[in-house]
């Protein structure tokens, strides 16, 4: 593992506007931008060695997460996971100061991985390269919300009906619940070590995330029906992962139907391109 600041501390650009209700430069950042190992087509499509470099009215995507965040009133920290040839790439863009670490096969390794590295405190907020609508507001909600919620760790999710309502075409991985269906947002909260326990699990069942039944499976066979047949609703389904986890997560639905809307297809890059440039970049 490595660890280096390309750019002096004290970076962190502040937008005017209202305090969000907590404390400012609080949470790290950690920001996933490796090559999963079974390849990424988007990348290899505009020939780059990672879709975080890929390109959206002239900035790469991951440079658009990284403004998010330098703009946020509560990140104090940033560390990129996972990038390679970011060196070159945050010269010719003029990033905001950041730290570089090594991935590891898959995220939730990479993820574990950067805990280990010394002086890792918490709160921590993980989020992806390509999350290229992400703005300082979704984040600082999230985290004001993670923060009021007594819990070990967070993850955020939108509702399908609130997506739909603003982008009735996009297509999205919906997980149903009992009262809804709900899409990720990719941005997690870890706010205690406890955490770490659900990033081990996350591990674990990485290869299954596309197989609900098969996570849910992992859970043992009361709780597994309790998930597969019983359908709770939201607060059910996280009370009973906390049980078998033994550690507290609480979901935390966003209003923003742009927080769901990451880049992993070809249909995925020409909507975000379209919002940004009707949004004037």
């Amino acid at each position: 593992m490595i660890a280096t600041d390309t750019k002096p501390t004290g970076y962190m650009k502040k937008p005017s506007e209202p305090d969000s209700g907590f404390v400012s430069n609080e949470v790290q950042a950690f920001v996933l931008a490796g090559v999963r190992a079974s390849g990424d087509a988007l990348a290899t499509t505009h020939n780059v060695p990672s879709k975080a470099h890929i390109k959206i009215a002239g900035q790469s995507m991951i440079a658009r997460v990284l403004s998010a965040l330098s703009q946020s009133d509560t990140i104090k920290a940033i560390t990129i996971i996972g990038l390679e040839g970011g060196d070159a790439l945050s010269q010719a863009e003029d990033w905001p100061a950041v730290f570089h670490q090594r991935g590891a096969p898959g995220p939730a390794a990479s993820v574990y991985g950067a805990l280990d590295e010394a002086g890792r405190g918490y709160p921590i907020l993980v989020t992806t390269c390509d999350h290229a609508l992400l703005t300082p507001e979704m984040i600082d909600t999230f985290l004001r919300l993670s923060l009021q919620s007594s819990a070990d760790l967070t993850v955020a999710l939108a509702r399908r009906a609130d997506i739909e309502d603003t982008y009735p075409d996009v297509r999205r991985t919906y997980l149903k619940f009992g009262d809804a269906h709900y899409s990720s947002c990719n941005l997690f909260c870890l706010l205690t070590p406890a955490a770490r326990e659900v990033v081990s699990f996350w591990r674990t069942a990485e290869e299954d995330r596309k197989r609900p039944w098969r996570i849910a499976w992992r859970f043992g066979l009361v709780r597994a029906l309790r998930l597969l047949i019983g359908r709770p609703a939201l607060p059910g389904v996280f009370k009973i992962v906390s049980g078998r986890l033994g550690v507290e997560i609480k979901p935390v639905v966003l209003p923003f139907a742009d927080a769901a809307v990451d880049v992993d297809t070809p249909d995925d890059l020409a909507l975000v391109e379209r919002i940004i440039s009707e949004r004037g970049g």
